[in-house]
């Protein structure tokens, strides 16, 4: 338990180092006294710093509801809570494109849930997600207009310029992705999931995949144990699961639309809100622990056109990366000992 612990410590220091020495830079770039001077601390900026705190709960609250409902019952809001803080300080300290989340079904089984009800959940809580960016993306596409989403290259910063037309690029790829895979994971486990389990059993049955043939074949039954416990859900419990992805995804993006009423307030909130969803997807491909450097450069520069002042811009990253990320490492860090801890384990049996 203490090799683990403090490996995980060592793996938190990474996206530290990453995240400040970018912060550092931007600042040293972008930020000088004009810029700090143009910054209001006034009543506004309180109240929208308390709201973006709010929406930070709210994103929380989200994941525990989940959590709580799809384990019906056997996993107290506490321990849903928990299980949420932990997911989120994994993927704060693995890079985003191996995904920290799939490690919920290592927290669950922690929480005393039995292993394959655990990856039951876990899949479910996977498909909620992807269903959530399939369907919101093309609403989102539909309300703004695609030169205002992707931004404005001639109000961006000159080194910068480029980086609008890979952002659009990256996110049809990335987006082209998620539709796929949720298409995969709406025929495993609602449409053929026997179909998808026998595709599966001949995959292993390769010479080529003979290494991995235990895992593909468990992965068929397990498709098949969601699909058979998801279609015995009610409608009620689908209302339920569909409404705390939607508060704990929307609550994630308007914490930066109360960042932008503190500080820019003549800025649209729907452009505001709608960039979110082009920030989060394009953040699923990134190569470092929980986006650290590339999220502070990219929302700098993706921002910078519509706030019209890169240092302002760099000071709400920042701000911006302390509610959504710094906050998951400093309370997964404070969970770490006494989560990994052999009495911690034996409570958490014994519940």
């Amino acid at each position: 338990m203490a090799h683990e612990l403090s490996k995980t410590l060592w793996r938190t220091a990474l996206p530290l180092i990453l995240g400040i020495g970018v912060g550092v830079w931007l600042f040293h770039r972008d930020v000088d006294p004009t810029t700090l001077q143009s910054i209001v601390f006034d009543w506004r900026t309180v109240v929208g710093l308390l709201i973006a705190a709010i929406f930070v709960v709210g994103r929380d609250f989200g994941l525990a509801w989940r959590f709580h409902t799809i384990a019906a019952g056997d996993l107290s809001w506490p321990r849903a809570v928990r299980t949420d803080i932990m997911c989120a300080f994994t993927s704060a300290i693995t890079p985003s494109v191996v995904g920290g989340s799939a490690l919920a079904i290592f927290y669950l089984n922690r929480e005393g849930i039995d292993l394959g009800r655990a990856t039951t959940l876990t899949l479910t809580t996977l498909f909620l997600d992807e269903l959530f960016f399939v369907v919101f993306c093309p609403i989102i596409v539909l309300l703004v207009p695609l030169d205002e989403l992707f931004g404005n290259p001639a109000l961006a910063d000159t080194g910068a310029r480029w980086l609008f037309g890979g952002i659009e690029v990256v996110f049809w790829l990335v987006y082209a992705g998620i539709c796929i895979w949720t298409a995969i994971l709406f025929t495993a486990i609602i449409v053929r999931p026997r179909g998808v389990a026998a595709l599966l059993e001949k995959l292993a049955a390769k010479k080529i995949l003979h290494r991995f043939s235990a895992k593909i074949k468990n992965m068929g039954a397990n498709m098949e144990t969601t699909s058979a416990w998801v279609k015995g859900r009610p409608r009620s419990w689908w209302c339920r699961v569909l409404g705390a992805t939607v508060v704990s995804w929307f609550s994630r993006y308007f914490v930066v639309n109360a960042l932008f009423w503190a500080f820019v307030p003549g800025v649209s909130g729907l452009l505001v809100f709608a960039r979110q969803f082009v920030v989060w997807v394009v953040l699923m491909v990134s190569p470092t622990p929980g986006g650290s450097g590339i999220s502070e450069w990219l929302f700098t520069n993706y921002y910078g056109d519509i706030i019209g002042d890169l240092g302002i811009a760099a000071v709400l990253a920042l701000i911006w990366r302390v509610f959504s990320y710094y906050v998951y490492l400093i309370t997964g860090c404070a969970l770490l000992p006494s989560y990994f801890s052999k009495r911690s384990l034996r409570n958490t049996q014994q519940k």
